[in-house]
């Protein structure tokens, strides 16, 4: 199971960097009448699903957790909660990438922690260090790492014309 858990965790990656590199593709792709940001999020959550049993399936579960689980894991989350709050599907999900107008937020998370969202979904990660091998965890961990500096340098004129409906 260790070789499918490793390709279950690191399996969202190339699809996220295709879709930041390649936009009008998935746009195109998705085609008139459908969100490409709708469209994405629920492929993505596909991947979280393969990647959360990825992860189970080479875990050890025990109670309690030690004492640093719920720390991290409920700050990750509610910093996941709170982006996605602020930005909505359009802004967690490329919505700039695919032509969409997504307003510039300042609220915090924004403007105190640099890629919250990237940032959250790692504290959770570490809390289940105890649970997960480290391998599992580590290369989930650097593929929020390597998706960060891939989404840090976007050209303005790659972006996606949006279909007209």
């Amino acid at each position: 199971m260790g070789l499918l858990a490793l390709l279950g965790v690191i399996s969202p990656f190339p699809f996220y960097y295709f879709l930041w590199n390649n936009p009008q593709s998935w746009v195109d792709l998705c085609g008139r009448g459908r969100d490409p940001c709708r469209v994405m999020a629920l492929v993505s959550h596909f991947f979280k699903l393969l990647q959360f049993i990825s992860l189970f399936s080479v875990a050890t579960l025990f109670w309690p957790p030690t004492i640093f689980f719920w720390p991290l894991f409920l700050f990750g989350q509610f910093l996941n909660f709170r982006v996605y709050q602020l930005l909505g599907e359009p802004g967690t999900y490329y919505g700039v990438r695919f032509g969409k107008n997504i307003p510039w937020v300042t609220e915090f998370p924004f403007g105190t922690i640099k890629d919250p969202q990237y940032v959250g979904s790692i504290m959770s990660l570490l809390a289940c260090l105890p649970f997960v091998p480290l391998v599992y965890i580590m290369l989930w961990v650097l593929g929020y790492v390597f998706m960060i500096k891939v989404e840090s340098h976007e050209d303005p004129s790659t972006r996606a014309k949006p279909l007209l409906s």
